[in-house]
Formats: structure tokens, C-alpha cells, sequence
């Protein structure tokens, strides 16, 4: 099926089962303009002698809920390394890291899992969908996980929204990059999670399919209350966001309002290039 135009704007703004909970993270509230994920003081350190590198020296950020950034810099600049970090996908040498109300030091293995599950959602370069299920399971699998059964009327209104209604029964094979890709963010969606953490999620599309889906994460932000955290290392997809992080050796160099294509280029460019 072809993937629907959109024209790319130069300034956007005119293996098994996760472990049950015993003690359950509850939903949260979002509050427009309160912090929903935070880290403060944030230092990674990875190896040790004259191997170790610093990916992130004493960064500190909040993101506020319902808001899209994109987080971007130079290779190496530890913008990855911090998604990870938000999403509780890796562990702070120090620092401190919330989410969804929650201070992930205080967090066992479990519930830290409970958590992710729950109120955080993935979007990655390679779509990451299961073969053998088609576009509706792979959706629905999140909750599945959780023990818990999708809205009918959410679920309808969801993949209505991404265009995705007449191919649920069919396999990922079967859609195309961009359906697949859509479907994806439908995965990452269906929960209503707090945060949805993006890394690189245009890397593999063309740039109309890439336009769409852009516009569609900012829509999800503005109208759906969902905070979008995007690593990308590309200035017109930046131009989505309302707020561009320049990271640079593992430190915020530049926090840009309402960016745009030319204004995060330059500042790309300040840094010695891209990636």
C-alpha cells in the first residue's frame, strides 16, 4: 500500500513474559508543563584506566509532560546514552533519574521492570515487530504483557489515527517500511504511557514516509498529552520538536525553543559537523 505524502515543513510550528507486579506502579496524572522525567546531576562512566569514557558528566534536565524534544549532538555526545537513562533502560554511575513520579534508584529489578512496561514506550529505528503476529498483535502485545486487555474503543481510535484500520490482519512482511513503522508507534502507544522515548525512529524511512510520522509524534504530544523524547541526528526532524537538547561530551551545550532545520544546523555546525 503506498505510503501517504507530506510535505517536510522548514518550520513545523505555523523473550518472555515481564514480571508481574506486587506492588503495582500506578498511572500517572500528566500535568501540562509539570516535569514528568527529570535527571539531575547525571554522570555515566563506562570502563575503567585509560578505556574509560564519560558519556554524561553532571547532566541535569527536565521534560515537561505533553511535550516533544529531540535530543541531538555529535557522535559520542551521550544523547543515546541519556534516553537510556530516561527510559530505565541502563543504570547512572551517579546522579538521579525520575520518571512518572518515581525515583529509579529506589527501584528493585522488578518493579523497575513493572515500570518500564508500563509507563514508558519504544520507538526505534527497526521497528522491532514479532514476524508471526500480525499488525494487531503486535499493537496489543504490551498489554498482553501486563495482563491486560485493550480499550476497544481506544484501540479503534488509535489506529484509526495512524491510518493503520484495513491492515491490522496483516503481517509485518506485508506493510510496507512506513506501516510498519506506524504500527510500531501504535505498540508504544496503546498503553498511554508517560513517556515515549523515540531513538532514531525516521532512520530507516524516505522522507515523506518520515514527514508523516513526525507529524504524527507532534501531534500525539500537543493534542494526546504525550511527552515524546527523540534522539535523532537530523536537523529537519528536530524541527518537529518544541525543544532541541544540544548535547556535546556528555553535557548540555544548547536548549533551543521552538527550533527549526537551520537554527539546530548551525548549531550542529558549531560542534564540529553531525554524525
Amino acid at each position: 500500500m503506498a505510503e501517504e505524502t507530506a510535505a517536510t515543513p522548514t518550520s513545523p510550528h505555523t523473550d518472555g513474559q515481564a514480571p508481574r507486579e506486587t506492588s503495582p506502579v500506578h498511572a500517572v496524572a500528566t500535568v501540562p508543563g509539570v516535569p514528568i522525567a527529570s535527571v539531575t546531576d547525571l554522570v555515566k562512566v563506562y570502563g575503567s584506566g585509560d578505556a574509560q569514557v564519560r558519556a554524561l558528566d553532571g547532566l541535569s534536565a527536565e521534560f515537561a509532560a505533553g511535550t516533544f524534544t529531540a535530543i541531538m549532538g555529535p557522535s559520542g555526545s551521550g544523547k543515546s546514552t541519556l534516553m537510556h537513562m530516561l527510559a530505565g533502560l541502563d543504570t547512572p554511575t551517579s546522579g538521579h533519574v525520575r520518571l512518572a513520579g518515581t525515583a529509579l534508584e529506589t527501584l528493585d529489578d522488578n518493579r523497575l521492570t513493572v515500570l518500564r512496561r508500563d509507563q514508558v514506550g519504544f520507538i526505534f529505528q527497526s521497528f522491532n515487530l514479532l514476524p508471526t503476529h500480525t499488525a494487531r498483535q503486535n499493537i496489543v502485545l504490551p498489554l498482553e504483557l501486563a495482563g491486560r486487555k485493550p480499550d476497544t474503543d481506544a484501540f479503534e481510535a488509535l489506529v484509526a489515527s495512524l491510518g493503520l484500520t484495513g491492515r491490522l490482519d496483516h503481517l509485518p512482511s506485508q506493510l510496507s517500511g512506513g506501516e510498519q513503522q506506524r504500527v510500531a508507534v501504535a505498540r508504544a502507544l496503546i498503553t498511554q504511557p508517560a513517556v515515549v522515548v523515540a531513538d532514531e525512529p525516521t532512520g530507516a524511512l524516505d522522507s515523506r514516509t518520515s514527514a508523516r510520522l513526525l507529524g504524527y509524534l507532534r501531534e500525539a504530544s500537543a493534542s494526546r498529552g504525550q511527552t515524546i523524547i527523540m534522539v535523532t541526528h537530523d536537523p529537519r526532524a528536530a524541527a518537529y520538536a518544541a525543544r532541541a537538547l544540544i548535547l556535546s561530551d556528555g553535557r548540555i551545550v544548547d536548549d533551543i525553543d521552538r527550533p527549526d532545520a537551520a537554527v539546530v544546523l548551525d548549531a550542529m555546525r558549531a560542534l564540529g559537523g553531525g554524525e
